[in-house]
């Protein structure tokens, strides 16, 4: 299968998180350039071996969604070609089988995906390939939203106001995948297994990448009550790119302002941690790094489990084990819960929702965490202190999503609270307080 004729070069498109054919930049750019098009894959082991759930949902996800794309790809006489281990490895084994003239790819904008595209970049530039990114995930990247002098913004109304503007002066248009791509002809190729990279089937199930007009319009009255299904659950398919960011938030301006705003607050969180990659391991306020948080694996444990006491937190805690998900209203109540009332650092919080959340974001879950426990950029005041009974009075007044999660509430088989509200509170405060006066 080699091919290293000069006079007919093909191209490689590397997909990531960008996994459909329809109105994918990179794409679209690489059978624009001419010449064929190899599509390929790789799942990054490097990544992966750090998993701790070996039925992890997000996997089975992922090599769902790679099988359905090369059976799509299929179609067209072509095929993707699909590698587990290295990436720098992968690009280094088919260079030498394919010859390929140039890499087409969108970019990423975390630390680990900005140091693997400039090693993989670096690399192909010694074999004279040239290596092609474009924005696909977002409407806006980088330095495109930023303060007049050209600084990037650290509080989300004035950022949400300029990115409107851009809105208006680039109107999005999205891109169909062509009837007769100009794909690599491309058979005979395996693709690696769940089991051969150390994973088995999750029972977990991923909700469809589709939202209905009548979600999206009534989003804005039923987003805060956990009991509904009042939010669109299409996390995980703006994490992997199964559906495409541009048409999604077309929907959003015909139909949900309110809507639009996640979508906006979701490139904001990407923004600052593209200009403040620190944010992965500190504080965004540096201040809050001197905070002395608690040393409490009981608290966190019980935590984790939704056994604290608070029907509100566990039931959050145990939907989220269950089924992948928790509810956005539910996340800052169980965050508040973790970082306030039980004083614990909110990376291991972090690092909990990283684990278990199918639409895991690290741009999006740092910015939740940090925003929850009130060392982030735009961040609730460390004093705005939830109230987890309080919250479930005014969002789950019927009791209904608590008792879907927490059958046992109510009852003498239920925990007494791990903490008493008003004890944390002013515990919270004085800790916060003296951490930041000194």
């Amino acid at each position: 299968m080699n091919n290293n004729n000069a006079d007919n070069p093909i191209l490689a498109f590397w997909f990531r998180r960008d996994l459909r054919l329809d109105d994918n930049t990179g794409l679209l750019r690489a059978l624009d350039a001419g010449k064929p098009v190899l599509p390929v894959f790789i799942f990054a082991r490097n990544i992966l071996d750090r998993l701790e759930d070996r039925d992890d949902a997000r996997v089975s996800f992922l090599h769902d969604r790679i099988r359905s794309l090369d059976a799509e790809l299929c179609k067209y006489g072509s095929g993707l070609l699909v590698a587990f281990g290295n990436p720098l490895e992968s690009w280094k084994k088919w260079q030498k089988q394919f010859g390929f003239s140039a890499v087409y790819t969108n970019r990423d904008y975390e630390p680990y995906g900005t140091k693997r595209d400039r090693e993989v970049s670096d690399w192909l530039g010694t074999q004279g390939v040239a290596f092609h990114s474009f924005k696909d995930q977002v409407i806006f990247e980088r330095e495109e939203v930023v303060k007049p002098d050209g600084d990037p913004y650290s509080v989300y109304t004035p950022y949400s106001r300029r990115w409107r503007a851009r809105l208006v002066e680039e109107p999005i248009c999205p891109k169909s995948f062509p009837t007769k791509p100009n794909l690599y002809l491309f058979k005979d190729h395996e693709l690696p297994s769940l089991e051969s990279m150390g994973f088995v089937r999750s029972s977990i199930s991923i909700p469809p990448a589709e939202v209905s007009k009548d979600l999206l319009r009534n989003y804005a009255g039923h987003r805060n009550f956990p009991a509904m299904a009042g939010t669109s659950r299409l996390g995980i398919h703006l994490r992997f790119g199964t559906l495409s960011i541009r048409r999604l938030a077309l929907e959003a301006i015909s139909a949900s302002d309110s809507y639009l705003n996640e979508l906006i607050w979701r490139e904001f969180y990407q923004m600052i941690l593209f200009h403040h990659p620190q944010v992965t391991s500190q504080a965004f306020k540096p201040a809050y790094d001197h905070i002395a948080w608690r040393s409490d694996p009981e608290a966190f444990q019980r935590w984790t489990a939704g056994t604290t006491g608070y029907p509100f937190v566990d039931a959050g805690m145990r939907e989220l084990a269950a089924t992948g998900f928790q509810h956005n209203r539910v996340r800052m109540v169980t965050a508040s819960f973790l970082t306030k009332h039980l004083l614990v650092d909110w990376r291991l919080g972090e690092a909990w929702f990283a684990r278990k959340l199918l639409d895991f974001e690290l741009a999006s879950n740092n910015g939740g965490w940090q925003w929850a426990a009130g060392c982030g950029c735009d961040a609730a005041p460390y004093f705005r202190i939830f109230n987890p009974t309080s919250q479930a009075q005014k969002f789950d007044p019927k009791e209904e999503y608590v008792r879907r999660w927490v059958p046992e509430y109510g009852t003498s088989a239920y925990p007494l609270p791990i903490v008493e509200h008003t004890f944390a509170r002013e515990r919270v405060l004085e800790t916060f307080k003296h951490a930041l006066s000194t």
